[in-house]
């Protein structure tokens, strides 16, 4: 630490990847207890839970899926709403950055990096949720002219250029982790914090990517035979 003398507070490599473990999880916890109240309000104000939001239709014909496309479901909406806590993170070092730069004249050496590792780690671990929700940008020129069906269809077809590139990119990520984790690497900047744990973040992020493809790919052909089949009667 004997380089850092002279910067102020700087955030310690342990505490950085501690807080972002335990962050989220007290956030959830405080979201399930707000959610929790919310229905008890509910219950005790029957006018309250009677507005809802219209139903659509097309969803509630998909195929809900078996046990294994259900734990890969939960798998990916709990990871995206896991690291969607992180974004607080960001806001939190830039507002230090901005006090320390322009009240104190003091500018961190550790804010700037901090933050671009995180949001990137987040964009990658969030891409299974982002699936999940039908998030990813699809060009819908001639999808949007099918029937429903027919854009199923089109769904099963597109998964193979899918696992494509994600079996790429989960094939790679696991290589820069290796490599990365064999050679000690850390980032050039001063802070000098390691970037296996970052790199190990796109490889996590790219399998759940995967599973969350296979479990979209499951429940898309299961619905496509079930519509087949109710077209035949």
């Amino acid at each position: 630490m004997s380089d850092l003398e002279g910067f102020g507070f700087v955030l310690p490599h342990w505490l950085y990847w501690g807080w972002l473990a335990v962050m989220p999880l007290i956030m959830m916890a405080l979201n399930r207890r707000a959610e929790k109240r919310k229905g008890h309000l509910a219950e005790s104000h029957p006018i309250m839970g009677e507005v809802q939001a219209d139903e659509d239709p097309i969803i509630h014909t998909h195929y809900k899926g078996n046990a294994l496309t259900r734990l890969i479901d939960w798998t990916s909406e709990k990871s995206g709403v896991f690291v969607s806590f992180w974004t607080i993170n960001a806001v939190c070092f830039y507002f230090y950055e901005v006090i320390m730069r322009y009240f104190f004249n003091m500018p961190t050496i550790w804010v700037h990096e901090a933050s671009f590792l995180l949001l990137g780690m987040q964009y990658l671990l969030a891409g299974a949720y982002t699936l999940l929700e039908g998030g990813h940008v699809r060009v819908d020129v001639m999808y949007n002219l099918l029937p429903e069906r027919g854009r199923v269809g089109m769904d099963i077809f597109t998964s193979m250029f899918f696992f494509i590139f994600t079996l790429a990119l989960a094939g790679t990520s696991w290589t820069f982790f290796k490599d990365s984790f064999g050679m000690g690497e850390t980032t050039v900047e001063t802070w000098g914090i390691q970037y296996w744990p970052v790199k190990g973040m796109m490889l996590l992020g790219s399998v759940l990517i995967v599973l969350a493809g296979i479990s979209k790919l499951i429940k898309d052909i299961a619905l496509f035979v079930r519509m087949g089949r109710e077209g035949a009667q």
